[in-house]
């Protein structure tokens, strides 16, 4: 597999690598993942079975959409493919180092003209995965519709068939115009999973981020693992803001976004995710 690897490294740069070492990473709990050393260079790759190839493909094509916007660092596509059972995709090494602050304020500011970039419309040219559970992104000129159909009720959906009994979503579903009334979204390219787990900086202290589910959607939701595994700090919000203010019915909104990721972390996870999912909805219906 790695001879694979390697040689595939070298169809995609020109740059001959020989292998000295594969050195397992942990952290991941979707795919493995190793650093790859060698006089040529050093890499990133990630491995998965080989049915899987193809949200390693959407993983290639949501960093280059990011990347392609100029506006925050993202680790580089090499390459990607199948070498016998497994699939593999193949990222730009980069050494992380510490945080400050001042990371911190440029993260804000990058995201924020990251999802300032302008959208033709919400969804994305093809479907991905959040973690490992499919995330459909039809086009589509109404988020609310979209929220309530793609994301929403898809999760809920799943999470029936997983057995969690949610009462109220049916009726929290049909009234969800009701937290947009004073509000309309436009379309932004979100990193769509970016939790402190999902962003890092380069010793020179310049913000980078990975491992994304990347689709257009309201800037709002980009927010909904931010407050669920902590990460981002009182900088960071202050320079988003600074760029892009946000809208005064976040603070209500951005539990519908907090319900999507904890319903994908219990179709993922189960356990624990049961109780905080109900919770949200009930917060959600008193709401409305």
């Amino acid at each position: 597999m790695w001879e694979d690897i390697v040689e595939h490294i070298f169809a995609a740069t020109g740059k001959a690598l020989r292998l000295s070492n594969a050195q397992p990473i942990g952290g991941g709990c979707i795919n493995e993942a190793y650093r790859l050393d060698g006089d040529g260079g050093s890499y990133f790759a990630k491995l998965n079975r080989a049915d899987k190839l193809e949200m390693l493909e959407a993983e290639a094509d949501g960093l280059r959409d990011i990347a392609a916007t100029g506006t925050i660092r993202v680790p580089h596509p090499v390459c990607h493919g199948i070498s016998g059972n497994r699939a593999y995709l193949v990222l730009e090494h980069i050494e992380l180092g510490g945080g400050s602050p001042q990371s911190e304020t440029e993260l804000g500011r990058r995201l924020a003209a990251l999802h300032a970039v302008p959208q033709a419309g919400f969804g994305w040219r093809r479907d991905n995965t959040i973690g490992s559970t499919p995330q459909p992104n039809p086009a589509s000129d109404d988020w609310v519709a979209f929220l309530r159909e793609h994301r929403l009720g898809f999760q809920c959906r799943l999470a029936k068939r997983n057995g969690l009994r949610l009462d109220g979503t049916d009726e929290m579903l049909e009234q969800l115009d009701g937290f947009f009334t004073d509000y309309e979204p436009r379309p932004s390219l979100l990193h769509g999973d970016l939790w402190s787990g999902n962003m890092a900086f380069v010793p020179s202290g310049e913000p980078v981020i990975f491992d994304p589910a990347t689709y257009c959607g309201d800037r709002e939701a980009e927010f909904g693992l931010a407050e669920m595994f902590g990460g981002f700090g009182s900088a960071f919000w202050s320079a988003y803001e600074a760029e892009w203010p946000l809208d005064p019915g976040f603070g209500k909104r951005k539990l519908l976004y907090r319900l999507y990721h904890t319903l994908n972390h219990f179709n993922i996870f189960g356990g624990g995710y049961r109780s905080a999912a109900k919770g949200i909805v009930g917060r959600l219906l008193r709401a409305l």
